[in-house]
């Protein structure tokens, strides 16, 4: 019979329980960022790491969807053009999309309890009319009925392959990314494109707070990034797009 003892410190000291030792080092930071978790997977080691500044260049961004499996793409496709987080695109039906006024309606959104909120608040945000085509076209290739779920991989497959073609694409900090950058990406898109940074904090779903602190300047694009963008976005707020 094992013989428990626990013997708890703080600032890196050890901790003992059971068969287990191990050290951890208490701080008054959140210990979920920047967290490490040594994994394997078929494709090698790697890590539930994560980055949430990071973000996709326009011409890496295409050449990961370039590498991508045909659904990885419905994923990847309905968090580029939407800037939803992941759990809010996984569960986004055919009968969520209206399409004719290009919108779509995000049912299952973050409960922000620091806020008040007690149950997700649904978002609507507005689509591009190419993405609406390319919805259109995911439901006729899958057979999808209006009840039906856009293709769910489960997250954590969807972190797994952003990190493999993060590498793939060139991206030193490849260990860093997860499914949240394509989140980011989006963002800062959109600042490079010159969208009111009102709009964008109320498509993400951001607070004035949280909108500040992830602000960039979007001069850090050149003029070739910024027309590659808008490509990629469509017509999404090409109404409020300012002249580069």
């Amino acid at each position: 019979m094992l013989q428990k003892s626990e013997n708890l410190s703080v600032e890196g000291k050890t901790i003992r329980s059971g068969v287990f030792t191990f050290t951890r080092r208490i701080s008054k930071r959140n210990p979920c960022l920047n967290m490490t978790i040594l994994k394997k997977g078929r494709w090698g080691k790697y890590t539930t790491k994560e980055d949430k500044k990071l973000f996709f260049y326009p011409n890496e961004w295409k050449k990961l969807m370039e590498l991508a499996k045909d659904k990885q793409k419905v994923n990847f496709s309905l968090q580029i053009n939407t800037g939803a987080r992941i759990e809010e695109t996984l569960n986004i039906k055919v009968e969520d999309i209206d399409f004719g006024r290009n919108n779509l309606i995000l049912k299952k959104t973050k409960v922000r309890a620091r806020l008040g909120e007690k149950k997700p608040t649904p978002r609507i945000i507005p689509i591009s009319s190419e993405f609406a085509k390319l919805l259109k076209k995911y439901a006729r290739q899958y057979n999808l009925k209006e009840e039906d779920y856009y293709y769910r991989l489960k997250s954590d497959a969807i972190n797994k392959a952003i990190k493999k073609l993060a590498k793939q694409v060139g991206r030193k900090e490849w260990r860093d990314f997860s499914s949240h950058n394509i989140r980011k990406t989006f963002e800062c898109w959109l600042i490079a494109l010159g969208v009111d940074g009102f709009k964008t904090a109320k498509h993400l779903g951001h607070t004035p707070q949280v909108a500040l602190n992830s602000y960039i300047s979007p001069d850090i694009f050149t003029n070739q990034d910024k027309e590659d963008i808008r490509k990629l976005l469509g017509d999404l707020y090409s109404y409020n797009e300012r002249r580069f």
